[in-house]
């Protein structure tokens, strides 16, 4: 066995895929609302026996490492060596020397000696001494958080960490720039941070996927870019789904069952300071889709504490509707005596605890913000209110929670409840009008090949698969599969049915070629009605049977029909003869057939 195989065969899909998202038991498999597109009726399916997944509504499916790599968006290397290190099996260095693998950990080490470098620079030279002033002095930053957070200082120097690479540790070029750590510029190989404060990036596997650099004294006319920058785009950094601080507070976050999203990594520092361990930053203006999927891991209730300014609030909205989405429990905090965590901690430590404590839920903080910035006794300050509070409670999930809402602010407005819901149907055909109508993906495929891959699936997740294989075979006698893989796989179990009455599905597998696993193990986790009885089951079976030779038998007869028009055109009477007696024979078949099935 060799050691993909291995480690496949230690790992437990149903126990991997459970610490990312919730299964429901269904019968002998597993169902879960799917991770990887929005639905609402989970159609994603998980085998114990075959060590499979596929999802019914976006096609997705395979094993372990194909749900990790979907999940973790990871290459195969990446994802073997996490589920082998969970599986207690030892790789060989071999399988982690080529390929885009090995660029990421390239990355991965270039990105810890610049962290190196970085804290070596404020810690320890006289480079830094002016950014460890203000860290301590103006930030309140003391040794401790600035070894817990491994903050750093990249010099004024153009090339000073670019040279130390290639001079020093050998690096290529290519290398500093595919990490984003360094760039061309005239022929010269310049460092991307300088004279900043360094925030080393990690992810939750504690990988340094990058950095953020803060200006401590901003050049005139601003040549070196704002106050914040960040590692550009690479194959491990992707800004939209980072966070500052994650990595040392996934546990606090897990332990709590919270967490706190704040936008800066002073805030963050700040809060831990404090002993608040659970927040961390987002790398951006409000939490996207991929941020809350990582989040979800963790918990599914959340405080935004973000800053008390405009943008702070629109913020709060934007990321309001991908929370609401994906069913979190949402509060904002809201920070006294400063514009940000940062600042209201400085000021009045004592005040922000008790913020914290009386956070309130995103909807109060909605209805109470609008209240407070319109006039309500004026028609325009109502309509006003309506056009900022109902798109918001529109998209409320729980139904319970937004008749509450909309019923309060029919009350403070004067207004009737079903006023309200009016207007949100104007809102929700504006919606439609404006936005381009994406129906939801159909079968397309004709009735014949879908009722020819339930059949298939009624055979193999029955408990009694040869004897319900016997009864669709005696229904099908001449008939022809217009699905190939399928036709395939029933001659298959006709040869394994002539030598076994068991059905052993990991033993069939293995018999199958390779083509037509995919289509065998769609058939296996095809979701099924409720039937109680074997009885029922066969009873399914052989309607689905027989139902796929009545739609055979009618396709034929539709194509001797037109081979006769065409005979008789021809003056051929022998052979008109011969499809009229063939025809009239189907005819009678076909009428047995259908009072059968009726």
């Amino acid at each position: 066995m060799d050691q993909v195989a291995q480690v496949r065969e230690k790992i437990d899909l149903v126990s991997l895929i459970q610490e990312y998202i919730p299964l429901k038991k269904a019968g002998r498999n597993f169902k879960a609302v799917c991770p990887f597109h929005n639905e609402k009726t989970p159609s994603f399916v998980i085998s114990p026996e075959r060590q499979i997944w596929h999802c019914f509504g976006c096609q997705k499916g395979g094993d372990c490492f194909t749900f990790l790599m979907e999940y973790e968006k990871l290459e195969f290397p990446e994802a073997l060596r996490t589920l082998a290190k969970k599986a207690g099996v030892e790789l060989k260095e071999s399988f982690f020397q080529t390929g885009l693998s090995s660029k990421k950990d390239k990355i991965y080490a270039l990105n810890r000696l610049a962290l190196d470098f970085y804290h070596y620079v404020l810690t320890k030279h006289k480079a830094g001494k002016k950014a460890l002033s203000y860290l301590e002095n103006t930030r309140k930053i003391d040794n401790k958080l600035i070894e817990t957070f491994a903050l750093g200082f990249s010099p004024k120097e153009g090339n000073a960490l670019s040279n130390f690479l290639v001079a020093k540790k050998k690096y290529q070029k290519g290398d500093l720039i595919e990490a984003g750590i360094s760039f061309e510029y005239r022929g010269q190989l310049m460092d991307f941070f300088r004279n900043r404060v360094m925030f080393p990036l990690f992810d939750h596997r504690n990988n340094i996927v990058g950095f953020s650099g803060r200006v401590i004294d901003p050049p005139a006319g601003g040549s070196e870019g704002g106050k914040y920058i960040n590692t550009r785009e690479t194959l491990v950094y992707h800004k939209g789904g980072m966070f500052f601080g994650l990595n040392t507070a996934k546990e606090e976050i897990k332990k709590l069952d919270k967490v706190i999203v704040t936008e800066g990594e002073l805030d963050v520092i700040s809060m831990f300071s404090q002993g608040y361990k659970n927040a961390i930053a987002i790398k951006g203006t409000a939490l996207t889709e991929d941020q809350a999927n990582l989040l979800a891991r963790f918990t599914k209730n959340i405080a935004l504490c973000l800053d008390q300014d405009v943008a702070g609030s629109q913020a709060t909205k934007r990321s309001f509707l991908v929370l609401e989405e994906k069913g979190f429990a949402t509060t904002v905090v809201l920070t006294p005596n400063g514009k940000d965590p940062d600042e209201a901690i400085k000021n009045d430590p004592i005040a922000f605890k008790k913020a914290l404590k009386s956070d309130i839920s995103i909807y109060d903080y909605f209805f109470s913000n609008a209240f407070s910035s319109f006039d309500k006794e004026t028609t325009s300050g109502t309509r006003k209110i309506t056009e900022e509070l109902l798109p918001i409670f529109m998209q409320i999930g729980n139904e319970v929670v937004k008749e509450h809402f909309l019923k309060k602010l029919a009350k403070e407005l004067n207004t009737s409840y079903e006023s309200l819901l009016r207007e949100i149907e104007k809102i929700e055909k504006k919606e439609i009008a404006k936005d381009e109508i994406i129906l939801p993906t159909k079968d397309k495929r004709e009735r014949t090949e879908i009722l020819e891959e339930y059949l298939l699936a009624l055979i193999i997740q029955s408990e009694n698969p040869a004897e319900i294989f016997e009864y669709a075979k005696e229904s099908l006698k001449d008939y022809k599969f217009r699905t190939a893989s399928i036709e395939k796989i029933i001659g298959f179990l006709n040869i394994y049915f002539k030598t076994h009455r068991q059905f052993d599905v990991k033993q069939f597998s293995n018999v199958l070629p390779q083509e037509l696993l995919k289509t065998f193990d769609i058939c296996f986790l095809l979701p099924m009605p409720k039937l109680l009885e074997e009885e029922e089951y066969r009873d399914e079976a052989q309607k689905a049977a027989k139902e796929l030779r009545l739609l055979f038998l009618k396709d034929k007869i539709k194509f001797l029909s037109q081979d006769l028009k065409n005979k008789e055109k021809d003056q051929k009477p022998e052979e008109i003869k011969k499809l009229e007696e063939e025809l009239s024979e189907l005819i009678h078949l076909l009428s047995t057939s259908s009072s059968v099935i009726q």
